[in-house]
């Protein structure tokens, strides 16, 4: 039966569950989209709207149907047979803690796991209501299940993704580095190499949609699950040779400036197009601005502000030029959706309308890859940094932009589908115990589809109004990021969620793209291509995740349970 004398928990936890996947919206979707606007594959905006529509779509289509009462394994749930209204109020003080610490995080720019978050949260108030001894501390069995579930499992992960990824990243940079971009014609090398990369990145994220797709279960022998994943790599890069890559052949090579990705579907019908007529002068690029300096440039520009006249006129540093074609400046200045604030008093209209539109706009009407250089205490000298960093041939950095949106897109699919579950998983037991007044059968609660819909629609609005704060700390600002870097570094941390998933290691979306990024950083051949002192703050703030959301939580349930009470 409802335990109606506990409707104002369940209203708490409502709302908190929505703080918690709004929170996760603004904080984690950064992962998937951080290095592809970064790299200016996309727009910030562009960006949003894709992270909203395969973020809901994942969180809804194919997200967690039946969520573990304590998704992370780490309370033993038996221990509140007789008292479900303790499991109740410790599941909303869970997501309490994991919200409000999150909420924190997020407005400092602090990328961190939020499965951890919610992870601290249960176990702080775990301690507080049945003791450390009924808190899993490590895991079960032999192998790998000794550190796939427990509390070990977060310590194993500050190790095993970011190196992982590392690892896999930087291997898939060097083959395009050493493979195409430092090829006497790395355009024509490209098209040779992008289509296979194609091919082979729809391979790897099938995998990771079969193997880590929520609760869509694929009941197929491995040598047919092996012949789909082939079979659809395959598919994928003829759909691309005989659609993309005409397109970029007449873009790239042609230069032909009138076509837009719209006409991508007209495919090998556009070899048939003529020689495109003279670009326009008005719509000639501009030259590259200071942020992308070489070294020289910026070893010049300073000896002019100290005075070093014969620094100035010598210069230092390796030099690159870069491509003065129609696409060498494929990147577009930001351009404000609100517009400037018009003149009047607050109740006028256009005023009104101006306010309304900074309402919803706001939070994407972020210029992210200028927030990037802005000086700050984190962000160092961050065209110091980039300076560092060899320049490709931007032709060639442009093919691999379809890439990064292509790998960007599907990794958002999958965090909806699974990491969702950070917030639905807690309130879906909160909903259950409120709803029948026991324990959810089998230690698993059932996860209707509005809190499905009610999480999705909250990530989504995350995203939309500060997802801003996480973006420009996970791009620019932690080593130059390119479409090849970026797409080296996505597919690289879709391959460790890959590996990790099989293998049932614990692994955060979080940490896969900081240590991928770091990995690409380091393959420019210098440790100075990376921000080290943002490398650290990001660290810093996974290890204060667990022990901050466990205090915040166990005081709550402590307080509460122990407080004086009047009958």
């Amino acid at each position: 039966m409802p335990l109606h004398q506990y409707d104002y928990l369940f209203a708490i936890g409502t709302i908190f569950a929505g703080l918690d996947a709004w929170n996760i919206g603004a904080n984690d979707v950064a992962n998937s989209w951080a290095t592809s606007v970064a790299s200016q594959s996309v727009t910030y905006i562009q960006a949003m709207v894709l992270a909203s529509i395969m973020e809901f779509a994942g969180s809804v289509g194919v997200g967690a149907r039946v969520a573990d009462t304590i998704r992370t394994k780490v309370v033993d749930t038996s221990l509140f047979a007789d008292d479900p209204e303790m499991l109740l109020l410790g599941m909303v003080c869970a997501v309490v803690a994991s919200s409000l610490y999150l909420t924190m995080a997020t407005r400092i720019g602090l990328p961190v796991s939020t499965t951890h978050s919610i992870m601290g949260g249960v176990i702080g108030m775990g301690v507080a209501a049945v003791g450390a001894d009924g808190v899993q501390w490590v895991g079960k069995g032999s192998g790998t299940g000794v550190i796939n579930s427990g509390v070990v499992q977060v310590f194993m992960a500050w190790i095993i993704a970011p190196c992982m990824a590392a690892a896999f990243a930087s291997i898939i940079f060097l083959i395009t580095k050493f493979g195409v971009m430092l090829r006497k014609n790395p355009v024509w090398k490209a098209f040779f190499y992008v289509p296979v990369y194609f091919g082979i990145a729809a391979s790897l994220l099938t995998m990771l949609l079969v193997w880590k797709g929520g609760s869509i279960k694929i009941t197929m022998s491995d040598s047919a699950l092996i012949g789909v994943i082939v079979a659809v790599g395959f598919g994928w890069a003829l759909l691309m040779c005989v659609t993309l890559m005409p397109w970029l052949y007449r873009v790239v090579i042609c230069d032909d400036w009138e076509l837009r990705w719209y006409h991508i579907p007209l495919g090998l019908l556009l070899l048939r197009r003529g020689t495109p007529p003279a670009l326009p002068r008005e719509d000639t690029p501009a030259e590259s601005d200071e942020g992308a300096a070489v070294k020289e440039q910026l070893d010049t520009k300073k000896a002019t502000e100290n005075g070093d006249v014969e620094a100035a006129a010598s210069g230092t540093g390796e030099t690159t030029a870069y491509n003065s074609s129609p696409l060498a400046n494929f990147r577009k200045p930001h351009k404000s959706l609100i517009g400037p604030k018009p003149e009047g008093k607050w109740h006028n209209g256009a005023v009104l309308f101006w306010y309304l539109k900074y309402a919803v706009l706001h939070g994407v009407d972020q210029d992210v890859v200028n927030l990037e250089g802005q000086k700050s205490t984190l962000a160092g000298g961050v065209k110091e940094i980039h300076s560092h960093a060899a320049r490709y041939d931007t032709r060639a950095e442009y093919m691999y932009s379809f890439l990064q949106v292509m790998t960007a897109a599907t990794a958002s699919f999958t965090h909806g589908a699974n990491d969702i579950a950070n917030a639905i998983g807690p309130y879906a037991t909160v909903y259950e115990i409120w709803k029948e007044g026991v324990l959810p059968k089998t230690g698993k609660a059932e996860v209707p589809t509005w809190i499905l819909v009610y999480g999705g629609a909250m990530l989504c609005l995350g995203v939309w109004t500060y997802g801003y704060n996480i973006m420009r700390n996970l791009g620019n600002r932690l080593t130059l990021q390119s479409p090849s870097r970026g797409f080296s570094m996505e597919l690289g941390s879709a391959i460790t969620v890959i590996l990790a998933t099989r293998l049932k290691l614990p692994v955060s979306t979080t940490q896969c793209i900081t240590g991928a990024t770091v990995g690409v950083g380091l393959c420019s051949g210098t440790w100075r291509t990376v921000n080290w002192r943002m490398v650290g703050w990001i660290y810093a703030g996974w290890i204060i995740t667990l022990p901050m959301t466990g205090i915040i939580s166990g005081c709550l349930m402590g307080i509460i349970i122990n407080a004086p009470r009047w009958d």
